[in-house]
């Protein structure tokens, strides 16, 4: 076949990445130069549209007809127009006042249950709903923040640990960096397998968390999650961790039936954590968090957020994540610091704000614990040590290593978890030492290797040659 001709192939390989760099700049400048306004009887939500030929102060009507009541013009004071969507603010870019912020308040008399609460899944299927984001019309639309009531807000169970909660459980102290890992291989493993991993991770005193990995499926023939939570379960009770506990998260999946029954069945066989992939099962945060709330130990939820992506082309992380949050989720993946060009998302301003929105202060709710995730090594490290210090946030994070632990390979070419996890501890030992303090961030690198290679740290210099085979060759 031909090539595609270049004027398309130009057309294709645009990169939106700037734009969205600037659109988020812009966006957050302007919000907190003149914030959404606070509602006592409203959701608020917040918009960036740019419409084809639409003014922003005129899309609130059509909102409202295809969000709220389906009808235009509602008599004045009667129920539909008290269930109607308004109008709660303007900010155009420009003159043509087709681009820019539009505020729109939800009202809570059209949604709220007669017990006062409501749920994330309905605030989003009427704040997101068709006519935001499937209209042509709408050329771009962006719902990039909410404003709920406190009232509303403290009818929601946030988080059954929180991270003070989950260090409290296990013992780690407040300022004691705390550690996790992820299973590998992360499918085709067997009961007898996970057992045998867990008592690795086990011996490591850095380690609070270990969970299995999104690809392990639960309700596999040779690999049943509850006998795989049992044998891991076992594995860390004969293992003596000095008084430190170490929480296991099964991964769970499938259909909201099935989730509720295997979470059950692995908490019935000693789970102390539970993992599951909460973009693509809307809802299930909550189902889980409201099934185990009644136990005396209930299982602490890792809302892995694989697939986050595909929603924050058009949700702002930050409404995902507060939503996750007022759900119930203890665990939460952003992402860690690292130089040059970013492994994966969030970074940036929207990292910052990822972060912000699990740790700020909530009435009521608890935080969630941030877990620093995705391509976290003994390379990095010392930086998001540093980070979260710097930002007093060290009780707040859980620094969670895979491939950094579990694929180090030893002098047999084999995968050794030992081998990953002193490498880990070495490096730990070298921030806590101080004496690369004061190295520039792109320059930490190369520094640890020098350092590795002069207080002869083997476990440490074998680590960061694999994972950097240039730099550190």
């Amino acid at each position: 076949m031909n090539y595609v001709d270049g004027k398309t192939m130009e057309l294709l390989w645009n990169d939106s990445e700037p734009r969205e760099i600037r659109l988020r700049e812009l966006i957050t400048e302007r919000l907190g130069q003149r914030p959404a306004p606070a509602m006592e009887d409203y959701i608020v939500a917040t918009y960036f549209f740019a419409f084809r030929t639409n003014h922003l102060q005129d899309a609130v009507e059509e909102i409202s007809y295809h969000a709220t009541i389906g009808v235009k013009h509602p008599p004045k004071g009667s129920l539909l127009e008290q269930c109607a969507a308004k109008a709660a603010g303007v900010d155009a870019f420009d003159a043509s006042g087709r681009i820019g912020l539009l505020h729109i308040a939800f009202p809570l008399k059209m949604m709220l249950q007669a017990d006062g609460h409501l749920t994330s899944c309905d605030i989003l299927h009427t704040v997101a709903g068709a006519i935001i984001f499937d209209v042509y019309e709408n050329q771009d639309a962006r719902l990039v923040s909410l404003q709920i009531p406190a009232k509303v807000l403290g009818t929601f169970p946030g988080p059954a640990y929180g991270p003070q909660g989950v260090r409290e459980i296990t013992h780690f102290k407040p300022d004691q960096p705390a550690f996790g890992t992820i299973l590998k291989p992360t499918a085709g493993i067997t009961p007898t397998e996970v057992e045998q991993l867990v008592a690795q991770v086990a011996e490591c005193p850095l380690f609070l968390f270990v969970k299995e990995d999104e690809d392990l499926y639960p309700n596999l023939d040779y690999s049943p999650v509850a006998e795989r939570t049992r044998r891991a379960v076992a594995a860390i009770e004969r293992t003596s961790r000095n008084g430190l506990g170490l929480i296991f998260a099964p991964h769970i999946s499938g259909a909201p039936h099935e989730i509720a029954e295997t979470v059950t069945a692995v908490v019935n066989a000693g789970a102390t954590g539970v993992m599951f992939s909460e973009t693509f099962a809307g809802g299930t945060v909550r189902m889980v968090r409201e099934a185990t709330k009644k136990l005396a130990r209930p299982p602490a939820i890792y809302g892995h957020n694989a697939g986050i992506g595909v929603k924050t082309r058009s949700i702002w992380r930050e409404v995902i994540d507060l939503l996750a949050r007022l759900d119930g989720i203890d665990f939460r993946q952003t992402a860690p610091v690292k130089p040059g060009t970013p492994f994966l998302r969030p970074y940036g301003a929207e990292w910052i704000g990822s972060e912000e929105t699990l740790s700020r202060r909530l009435a009521g709710i608890k935080p969630t614990m941030i877990v620093r995730a995705g391509a976290l090594d003994q390379g990095n490290i010392g930086l998001n040590l540093a980070d979260a210090e710097k930002r007093c946030l060290t009780e707040n994070v859980l620094f969670l290593a895979g491939s950094a632990i579990n694929s180090i390979k030893n002098a047999q070419g084999k995968p050794d978890p030992r081998l990953g996890a002193e490498a880990m501890m070495q490096a730990l030992d070298v921030y806590r030492s101080g004496e690369l303090r004061e190295v520039p961030a792109e320059k930490h690198l190369k520094e640890i290797v020098r350092l590795a290679d002069r207080k002869q740290l083997k476990s440490l210099r074998e680590a960061l040659r694999q994972r950097y085979p240039k730099e550190a060759a």
